[in-house]
């Protein structure tokens, strides 16, 4: 997924399906320099991790 697609997900009021590596996810932040994102886990918002924006589908 590109920056600009990250960003449009991150402030958009709805619900869009991401996914990391198979599995769904909900991207918390990103960071734009780095091209890295947080992400959780659906259904589990207590393990945050932190992946490149490449790896991450819609």
């Amino acid at each position: 997924m590109d920056l600009e697609r990250v960003k449009e997900i991150l402030t958009s009021e709805e619900e869009i399906a991401v996914h990391f590596h198979g599995v769904p996810v909900w991207i918390e932040s990103v960071d734009q320099t780095s091209s890295m994102a947080i992400i959780t886990a659906r259904g589990s918002h207590e393990e945050k991790q932190l992946v490149s924006i490449d790896g991450l589908e819609e």
